[in-house]
């Protein structure tokens, strides 16, 4: 039932034309366009596309687990349809188990996507400390925190207040996240907040996990671990059915 379900989920993903500009397009294009100049002023090391990888692939997690599923399950929700599984034989453990597996399957077609372009049309090279169980580890300690603001926003708020909300914290993201312009290039007071959000521990671990930053991974890993947690927990409590 739950792989019944999440091919599903996966064949609305694929009709759905605002969530796949979303999940692949922008992070795409986000990659491509400003690997094309220098966004740090001239101050930066390297090639743009080293640290414009780890950002396009936060901002395709993000895009993943916050916006599509929060759209999708609130106004799964408000219609009904929710409630409906949730009181089939599947049960609510099969529906989150479904979910979870379709971010998971999207998630891995657009690091692939974005790995390729960077690898076979930007030149990247990974950096020699690159650490692959580092970059999954980001992924997933990024995915359950973005799903879990996403859940909790879907399961307490009206659909359209999730869709509003949900498209604005993408673009938050897109700005305080390190993905188009790096954090030192935002005002002191900005950027100091703007590090402590999952966006930016993200994005820094996967630079790290990548080799493209010489950073230690510890703080933006137990950032990104202390997000996951609060969310998560607020979601499975605050989470509403109908």
């Amino acid at each position: 039932m739950a792989v019944a379900l999440a091919a599903n989920e996966l064949r609305l993903v694929l009709r759905r034309g605002e969530g796949l500009l979303v999940t692949f397009v922008i992070p795409a294009g986000v990659l491509l366009v400003f690997s094309s100049f220098d966004t740090t002023g001239g101050t930066g090391t390297g090639q743009p596309v080293d640290r414009l990888l780890p950002g396009s692939i936060s901002l395709a997690v993000i895009g993943a687990s916050l916006v599509s599923l929060a759209i999708t399950t609130g106004y799964e929700r408000a219609y009904g349809v929710l409630k409906r599984l949730g009181g089939s034989p599947a049960g609510s453990s099969v529906v989150v188990a479904s979910k979870t597996t379709s971010v998971i399957v999207v998630e891995l077609v657009q690091l692939v996507l974005l790995v390729g372009i960077a690898v076979g049309v930007l030149g990247f090279v990974a950096g020699p400390t690159a650490s692959v169980p580092l970059v999954l580890g980001a992924l997933v300690l990024g995915t359950v925190a973005f799903a879990g603001l996403g859940l909790l926003m879907a399961g307490t708020l009206r659909a359209e207040a999730t869709l509003a909300l949900a498209n604005l914290l993408f673009l938050v993201c897109l700005v305080l996240g390190g993905i188009v312009l790096p954090l030192d290039h935002l005002p002191d007071a900005v950027a100091a907040v703007a590090g402590v959000l999952p966006p930016a521990a993200l994005t820094e671990a996967l630079a790290i996990g990548l080799g493209t930053s010489a950073a230690d991974a510890t703080g933006p890993m137990l950032l990104l671990a202390g997000w996951a947690v609060l969310f998560a927990v607020l979601a499975a409590r605050r989470f509403r059915w109908d």
